[in-house]
């Protein structure tokens, strides 16, 4: 399959909490950009990257209100390969394919990760994917962060990605999370309904935009309903099921972070020490239902949690 790589430029103002890090280290953990060091490098070398408007080495130490320019290459012409990856399929017919998404695994290609992709395992195993969306994403009607585990579904004829694509808007499709918070959480359950947008310091990273008419008319954002329940209370974490209606980027881990329980191993909202070395948030996509393009009727999904993830449980029980 055959994409245009659009050219985009990124921006990102350094914060006091950044500070001293490696230009090279800082670049490659943010996520839209999904670039190793070896790439960022490459990029530096190539004049892609600036720091101040001024050429930086890779081991830079990057200093607070640092103004650090990135530039995707031009647009060139790419050959999305199928890759033979190993699938967990839930279900699979004519109109779509479930699959749960294992950790580590990015949904679709991107600027600097092109290969290993969900979206590359889908092009090998199946005869054919929906051909709308986004170029680098066919078939991907909804996605889930590298590091989330857990239950997607793909669409595998226009008529099924327009159908979920509506169902999606209308949020009407039910998607069910387990994550695992530092902190107890006193409530048995609550709602976080909380309006969502890039931070204004950090690009790399989203925030919650308060609520007030200023605030939400001189920054991008956009509503994001999140509804939670205690599952199991530990010492010093809470294991919590959670809704979410609305599909912005990092929702659940945003609002969970911005209620006071940040996700255990969350690298960018976390904020705390992660004593088991988790790559990545604790949090898994258990529970997807949907009505189904084919057929009309409800169908529902769900899957076990990762057993790095029960590991821990069985740790701090």
């Amino acid at each position: 399959m055959t994409a245009l790589i659009p050219e985009s430029d990124h921006e990102y103002i350094i914060s006091a909490e950044q500070k001293g890090q490696r230009l090279d280290q800082f670049l490659s953990s943010i996520e839209p950009l999904n670039l190793s060091r070896s790439q960022i490098k490459k990029l530096i070398e190539d004049s892609f990257i600036a720091v101040n408007d001024r050429p930086a080495e890779p081991s830079y130490k990057i200093k607070t209100d640092d103004k650090i320019r990135v530039r995707v290459p031009p647009p060139k012409e790419l050959t999305i390969k199928s890759e033979d990856i190993p699938l967990d399929i839930v279900y699979e017919d004519n109109d779509i394919i479930v699959v749960n998404k294992p950790r580590g695994m990015v949904t679709h290609p991107a600027p600097g990760n092109y290969t290993g992709t969900l979206v590359n395992a889908l092009l090998h195993h199946c005869d054919h994917l929906a051909n709308l969306g986004a170029p680098l994403r066919p078939g991907i009607v909804h996605r889930l962060d590298k590091d989330t585990s857990g239950l997607i579904v793909a669409a595998k004829t226009d008529a099924a990605y327009h159908s979920l694509v509506k169902q999606l808007k209308d949020r009407t499709v039910e998607k069910t999370y387990v994550a695992l918070v530092h902190g107890v959480i006193k409530n048995n359950e609550g709602v976080i309904e909380a309006r969502i947008g890039r931070h204004p310091v950090n690009r790399q990273k989203m925030t919650v935009i308060q609520n007030t008419k200023n605030e939400i008319r001189n920054t991008k954002s956009r509503e994001a309903y999140t509804s939670y329940q205690v599952i199991k209370r530990f010492k010093n974490y809470t294991l919590v099921e959670v809704k979410i209606k609305t599909g912005r980027t990092h929702q659940i881990r945003v609002h969970l972070s911005h209620l006071g329980y940040p996700l255990v191993g969350d690298p960018t909202y976390g904020g705390k020490k992660d004593e088991f070395k988790l790559k990545g948030q604790f949090l898994h996509a258990k529970k997807l239902g949907f009505i189904h393009p084919g057929s009309g009727k409800f169908v529902g999904f769900e899957t076990k949690l990762p057993a790095e993830l029960e590991k821990i449980l069985y740790k701090i029980a």
